[in-house]
């Protein structure tokens, strides 16, 4: 039987970016998926775009937050392989049966991290980012070292360890939850390739005032004498980057939907990948 996933993408006004979210779910092979769009709001253009979409499932519903909304969807779900994904992220093609025979092949492992790129609004490449295992004193007070949008979970964390991510955070939940599976040792594992893309909307969450500020709130709940080696944490991450060959990124090719090619994936090559992050960003 094909492993089933079942992602949950979060939603509130932001139908353009759904659709072509819900398309990169609904094109996945060798794999079953369930698609939970928890949307808290957006109006009857979306409920009607919905109707009748194969795997999708519509629950509108208002919630607290970004992070209440996954939450709800983890409750829904049936899948053996569970993600979140976002309205401005996609997967790329066979991403989902990647993971399947990743997590068949590692019976241990109950998370598993994979490498993604960040697009412009009109699809074209900007960077990559290369997950590494997170360490807890990095991500508590300099960033998460992978992308949500490439990272897979067992359903045994909501059912057995009750992992679900914190509501009382808008922006940071996923840095929380990380280091929540740290300090329960949960297992992970990096896959080696990249499965997702994020959009650069210049409007997203993550660059908004009210994120800024929790990263620091979460930053400043650290113990002091780990606030003060800042610079140690990011020494060792970089280190870390140079021996995953993180800064020597290879030519790539990635095949997404855009506002141009809506109903067929379109290709991008790229000859010299950088892993800068984008400067406006």
């Amino acid at each position: 039987m094909p492993t089933r996933f079942s992602i949950i993408t979060p939603s509130f006004r932001q139908l353009d970016w759904l659709k072509l979210c819900a398309a990169s779910v609904g094109d996945q092979v060798g794999v079953e998926v369930e698609h939970i769009v928890q949307d808290a709001g957006t109006g009857p253009e979306l409920e009607q775009w919905a109707k009748g979409r194969k795997g999708l499932a519509l629950h509108v519903e208002r919630d607290s937050g970004m992070y209440d909304a996954i939450n709800r969807g983890l409750r829904r779900a049936t899948g053996e392989i569970l993600a979140h994904l976002n309205c401005d992220e996609q997967y790329l093609p066979g991403a989902l049966a990647s993971i399947a025979d990743y997590f068949d092949r590692h019976p241990d492992v109950d998370v598993v991290y994979g490498n993604a790129v960040v697009v412009d609004t009109d699809g074209r490449y900007l960077c990559s980012r290369f997950a590494l295992p997170p360490m807890e004193y990095h991500t508590w007070i300099c960033t998460l070292s992978v992308f949500t949008a490439a990272t897979f979970f067992r359903r045994r964390l909501i059912d057995e360890e009750n992992l679900f991510f914190s509501d009382e955070w808008r922006a940071v939940g996923d840095a929380v939850w990380n280091l929540e599976l740290l300090r329960r040792k949960i297992r992970v594992g990096l896959l080696g390739t990249t499965v997702a893309t994020f959009t650069f909307t210049g409007d997203n969450l993550i660059t908004a005032p009210g994120s800024v500020q929790e990263q620091v709130r979460l930053r400043e709940s650290a113990p002091a004498w780990a606030q003060h080696l800042q610079p140690l944490w990011t020494l060792l991450h970089r280190l870390r980057r140079l021996g995953y060959g993180n800064y020597r990124p290879k030519p790539l090719s990635y095949a997404i939907f855009t506002q141009s090619s809506s109903l067929a994936r379109q290709t991008f090559v790229v000859e010299r990948p950088t892993f800068r992050w984008p400067k406006n960003g």
